[in-house]
């Protein structure tokens, strides 16, 4: 070949060869070259001599080495290597690449490694024509002239359409014995009458092949050369093909042929985590993997909460069939994987706005345009008509839309509550129905750039992790009630009741979190409200003193699906009763006479029923069921779980439909505590017997902040709002070091300022020790709400609970110790801060007796 120069002073960049310069009129500064190629030595016979003339024209090549090939060039004067590992991921790749560019800024050239050895580290070549649609627009952006090759037989015809609708400049190379045929397929903006007709290398010219019967026997020669290769054209993206190598192991192949498949799609679908995978190479068989794949729209990861769900019922299966194939009601979820996602955020435009809140400076900054545009966004074309099937597949039933990213529901990292999950009635005509899904998945993912989320990350240090968003979608479990739809309960369980309050209680033997209806009452803090607390080896005792107590923190609210009207809604349950005579009540609730009594004495005839679940748990196997369930997924696990599931009643005796499993975080020492056995009341700021969490406790307490009760509780409602914004201030700029303990009225994190501080987990994670003090005069008081997504929170975070009733036997707070105590920092409002000597406040809990002091419990 004849090679030329690069020259500064002309418009055009060359390829090196001057024939090919004639065929495509030059190159432009801007232009993306991408080759078409079935054998590399042949894009090595294009590559050498574009470097050659780049180097010598003075620009710096840059060489992204990524491929299993031999290197297409050596590091040299004006050539650098860049190493990168397409094993991370698609999205640390492209960010690697992305910020390699950036770094090279304007005018670098680069020559890519063979994009088809993408597939070995990603199994889909979707994604391949993604990470094009990314790179490409950046590099024209920046001035550069960038090479590419690929082979066109691995991938198939979407994404070559798209790496196609990109480029500047695509070419076509072939050979059939030792003719060498190149054909430009596109050459963006640049012209010529024989442009595009194949042309035959001959004598160091690229010549036109301008005799149409010529061309047909060219091809031919070419199509047979592949026939002799056994090559097939591309049909299939690459996750097909491997689901298809999948289904021949399943009908012909030795079992050591299902096992590698096995674990192939186990690392792209299921998880990275190894523990996880562990768990799954060890339940999971290539028949469930392909079950899994055909519930999933696009390719990649389901991500941990359907991983969870899925691993966990595998579980139940395996340990007792003849029980749990009764008892537990089979699955029919949809997931969209964690492709679907990046394609979202690529197809809209929105890569270069996430790589700018990857960023530490715009990790926050940034998120909240991000949120906007993703809520503006539009969907591939690829996955509106999968959107559709799905809605197809669920019928007119309400559809539950949550998410399920990579690194949610694994070990110590839950996120609960962090994202969000939407509720659909999935009523209307189908253009409704589908335009609604596309809205709950957009919230779902805007979720992700969530103030409350991106805290959880950066205080749990994965801020640098990928993350990517994929779904689970469900049909919600329950009945049609006229126009309302729900479940008969629903519950959050913990196999490790690490909150007893009894002393005869074991924690191993689990608890629950149980409620009629929806179970959003059970994982979230309800304002005003209670769920029904189980522990499992003392089911009916409670953490109240008295049947008229136990009525009252009972479940008075019932969250239910209004199909006709607002979708998700809380209905007081004396309003059902009323409206509806199907519900399940009487297998749930017990009737409080004496208010029924006097309802009849005020004119009316309904009855009034306390959600006690007494009736469940006396009458039918819900506990022995609930409790094996519990303690065969912590020995599966090999560590305690936290899972929800809704129940279906029959005669037959409950049904369990488990929507979620997860390893539970746990806190505190497993040793036992040494207790002081002699306290003065005047050493301590506080005590309880039970009520707290964390488990065991020696923890030294350098700073209190207190939210005073009373002047708090006469604050207008805004005001309130600007205490919990405080709060979070001062708690972020306490310095690193320092254990601080926060004390307030009411509830910590509630939505309803009159019932706490309205602080949310943001604003909390700081703190150490977070302390719930009843004020009974302004109708504070704290919420038991053991196993919700807050004291997951706190769980995870470390921060220990404690909740206080001034007054009751067991409980002590003592606003004199704290004047008397530490150095008065500041007040700021109803706000107080005291710094405390080394020594002067130490927190002592012990499990086991249910014991806990705060105060000045050193020798003197």
């Amino acid at each position: 070949m004849t090679r030329v120069a690069d020259t500064e002073s002309s418009a055009r960049v060359s390829t090196g060869v001057a024939g090919l310069d004639r065929v495509l009129d030059g190159l432009r500064i801007g232009d993306n070259v991408v080759w078409r190629v079935r054998d590399l030595d042949d894009y090595q016979r294009f590559v050498t001599p574009f470097v050659e003339s780049a180097v010598a024209a003075g620009r710096q090549i840059i060489y992204l080495r990524f491929g299993q090939h031999p290197a297409l060039i050596a590091p040299g004067p004006g050539i650098r290597v860049i190493e990168l590992d397409a094993r991370a991921g698609f999205e640390s790749f492209t960010a690697s690449v992305w910020h390699q560019v950036a770094t090279w800024g304007r005018g670098a050239f680069y020559v890519c490694d063979y994009l088809s050895d993408l597939l070995n580290a990603w199994a889909t070549d979707t994604m391949v024509g993604y990470f094009f649609r990314v790179i490409c627009p950046f590099l024209y952006e920046l001035d550069t002239v960038a090479w590419f090759a690929l082979d066109p037989r691995s991938h198939s015809r979407e994404t070559l359409d798209r790496i196609r609708s990109t480029t500047q400049v695509m070419i076509d190379l072939h050979r059939a014995d030792d003719d060498l045929q190149i054909q430009p397929v596109k050459v963006w903006r640049r012209m010529s009458p024989t442009m595009f007709l194949p042309h035959r290398y001959r004598n160091g010219e690229f010549e036109p092949v301008t005799d149409s019967s010529d061309a047909p026997r060219l091809q031919a020669a070419i199509e047979h050369q592949a026939q002799q290769d056994h090559q097939s054209p591309p049909l299939l993206d690459g996750w097909d093909r491997l689901f298809m190598q999948a289904a021949d192991a399943l009908t012909q192949g030795p079992e050591e042929q299902c096992q590698s498949i096995s674990q192939r799609i186990l690392a792209i679908m299921i998880s990275r985590d190894p523990r996880m995978l562990a768990l799954a190479s060890r339940y999971f068989t290539l028949d469930d993997l392909v079950a899994i794949r055909n519930h999933t729209i696009g390719s990649g990861f389901i991500g941990g909460k359907a991983a969870g769900m899925l691993l966990a019922r595998k579980i139940l299966l395996l340990d007792d069939p003849e029980l749990w194939q009764q008892a537990l009601d089979p699955h029919d979820s949809v997931f969209l994987a964690s492709d679907a996602w990046y394609a979202f955020l690529v197809y809209n435009d929105l890569w270069p706005a996430i790589m700018k809140q990857q960023t530490r400076e715009g990790f926050f900054e940034e998120a909240t345009g991000l949120r906007a545009a993703i809520l503006k966004g539009r969907f591939p074309p690829e996955t509106r008509p999968e959107l559709i099937r799905l809605l197809d597949h669920f019928g007119q039933y309400p559809i539950l839309v949550r998410s399920s990213s990579l690194l949610e529901d694994g070990f110590g990292n839950a996120f609960a509550g962090k994202y969000e999950s939407v509720f659909l009635v999935n009523q209307g005509d189908p253009e409704q129905r589908l335009a609604a899904l596309e809205e709950a998945i957009r919230t779902v993912y805007a979720s992700a750039f969530s103030n409350d989320a991106l805290s959880y990350r950066r205080q749990r240090h994965l801020e640098e992790m990928e993350e990517p968003m994929a779904l689970l979608m469900q049909r919600v479990n329950g009945r049609f009630h006229e126009h309302y739809y729900l479940p008969d309960a629903a519950a959050v369980g913990v196999s490790r009741n690490t909150f007893v309050w009894d002393k005869g209680m074991d924690p191993k033997a689990g608890m629950l979190r149980l409620v009629m209806g929806l179970g959003t009452r059970a994982v979230d803090r309800i304002s005003g409200d209670h769920a029904c607390v189980l522990a499992l080896d003392y089911p009916l005792k409670r953490p109240y003193r008295s049947r008229d107590e136990s009525y009252a923190f009972s479940q008075h609210q019932v969250d239910l699906l209004d199909v006709t009207g607002p979708g998700l809604s809380s209905v007081p349950l004396t309003t059902l009763t009323e409206q509806l005579g199907t519900l399940p009540l009487p297998a749930l609730a017990e009737l409080d006479r004496s208010a029924t009594e006097r309802n009849r004495e005020l004119g009316s005839d309904n009855p009034i029923w306390r959600l006690t679940f007494a009736p469940l748990i006396r009458t039918s196997r819900f506990v022995e069921r609930a409790r094996k369930l519990l303690a065969t997924l912590e020995a599966a696990y090999e560590h305690p779980v936290d899972v929800e599931f809704t129940l279906h009643l029959e005669d037959g005796g409950p049904r369990f439909n488990l929507v979620q499993c997860r390893p539970l975080a746990t806190i505190g020492d497993a040793r036992p505590t040494a207790m002081p056995d002699h306290v003065r009341p005047a050493q301590l700021l506080m005590s309880s017997e039970g009520h707290f969490m964390g488990g065991n406790i020696n923890l030294m307490i350098d700073r209190v902040v207190l939210v005073r009760a009373a002047e708090y509780s006469a604050l207008p409602l805004a005001e309130k709002y600007d205490v919990a914004r405080q709060v979070g201030d001062i708690l972020r700029s306490a310095p690193d070091h320092q254990n601080i303990l926060l004390a307030g009225p009411g509830r910590w994190g509630t939505s309803s300022p009159e019932l706490g501080v309205p602080a949310g987990f943001a604003d909390l994670s700081r703190a150490s020790v977070l302390v719930e003090i009843a004020d009974m005069g302004n109708g504070m008081m704290p919420d038991l709400s053991f196993g919700s997504h807050f004291f997951q929170d706190l769980v995870e975070s470390g921060i220990a609970y404690v909740a206080l009733f001034p007054g009751e036997k067991g409980s002590h707070w003592s606003t004199d110790w704290l004047e008397s105590h530490g150095q008065l920092i500041r007040r700021e409002g109803c706000i107080e801060i005291r710094d405390l000597a080394a020594g002067e406040l130490q927190i002592l809990a012990d499990i086991t007796s249910q014991r806990l002091l705060a105060g000045h419990l050193q020798p003197d």
